[in-house]
């Protein structure tokens, strides 16, 4: 275990195995405890690189709600790397983490080896759309305000996560979980690097942002993983990580 410190603000994170490095990013309201059973599968062969987002786990929870965005995200994953000595990786993560995953590589895509989108959606085109989105989240962030740690709920991911207190996931919801513009969704024909796009079959909120995605992205290999909800590595680890370590095993040196 290890913590960025970003401009006052530390950033969890962990660094397991030795090799070929890799990121992987939790959903919103999860932690990196997510992704405890792909680190025990791939922890032999790569650097795999797991951690919390500012307001999450055991990373700093900001009093300031301008602390938390899409651009903070994004910049506490580069300088994770750097501390790393990474100059390569592959980048993945699931529901909100694989979309900042997207915004990792369209703002450092030399640094990006391959994506790796679980269970996610690349926002809106549609103005009406995203703003239907974030009040969601705005209702959500309210809510954690009203009852506590009481509104996350019981999902998978969820269940498995420690956060100390309600406040730094209701600044994310607004300041994270809530999308400006299209730039990401209007970022993936111009993806070059190899793309595995994977959702769950019961996933149904995202079945169809994944079927876009795979469509958009170049070369894009897409997975469909039965029987698994929205947090597929969780409810369908096995099948989950044979598809991941597929898709990293064909990858070009």
């Amino acid at each position: 275990m290890a913590t960025l410190d970003r401009d006052g603000v530390a950033i969890h994170y962990e660094v397991h195995g030795r090799g070929p490095a890799i990121l992987l990013s939790h959903g919103y309201s999860a932690t990196c405890r997510m992704w405890d059973g792909q680190i025990a599968t791939l922890q032999n062969r790569y650097q795999v690189i797991v951690w919390d987002m500012r307001g999450h786990g055991q990373s700093d929870y900001p009093d300031d709600p301008a602390a938390y965005s899409e651009a903070d995200t994004v910049e506490d994953m580069a300088n994770i790397l750097d501390l790393c000595g990474v100059q390569r990786a592959v980048i993945g993560g699931l529901s909100l983490g694989g979309y900042m995953s997207l915004a990792f590589h369209r703002r450092y895509p030399a640094t990006t080896r391959a994506l790796m989108i679980f269970d996610t959606g690349p926002g809106f085109r549609n103005t009406d759309a995203r703003e239907a989105w974030n009040q969601r989240a705005r209702q959500r962030a309210d809510d954690l305000e009203a009852r506590g740690l009481a509104a996350l709920g019981s999902s998978s991911e969820v269940r498995m996560s420690q956060h100390r207190n309600a406040s730094g996931l209701a600044h994310a919801a607004r300041g994270m979980l809530t999308q400006r513009d299209d730039a990401v969704i209007a970022s993936l024909d111009s993806i070059t690097v190899p793309s595995l796009v994977l959702v769950g079959s019961d996933d149904k909120n995202f079945l169809a942002a994944t079927d876009y995605m795979a469509r958009k992205i170049p070369g894009a290999r897409k997975v469909v993983i039965e029987g698994a909800g929205h947090a597929a590595n969780l409810h369908q680890p096995a099948a989950f990580n044979r598809a991941m370590e597929s898709f990293v095993g064909d990858l070009p040196a």
